[in-house]
């Protein structure tokens, strides 16, 4: 398993973070950790850790960029 922080923009409306977290488990993804950041225009910023089998994100981001209103600003390995 590899560790990733993530880093997110998803709308600010119920079950935003859910739809999130479910396409992370999708992708074969765990959370290991979460923080909220902050809520402004419209849009939360959410800090996540995610452990993901093998050491490539791609199929990670493919899963999140089809989700509509998901933004990945970062993504650093740990």
């Amino acid at each position: 398993m590899a560790l990733f922080q993530l880093n997110v923009a998803i709308p600010d409306r119920p079950g935003s973070l859910g739809l999130l977290a479910s396409a992370i488990g999708v992708a074969g993804g765990d959370i290991r950790a979460l923080a909220v950041v902050k809520s402004e225009d419209g849009k939360g910023y959410d800090d996540l850790t995610i452990a993901i089998p093998g050491s490539d994100p791609t199929d990670l981001l493919n899963v999140l960029g089809a989700i509509g209103g998901v933004e990945v600003l970062s993504i650093i390995p740990l």
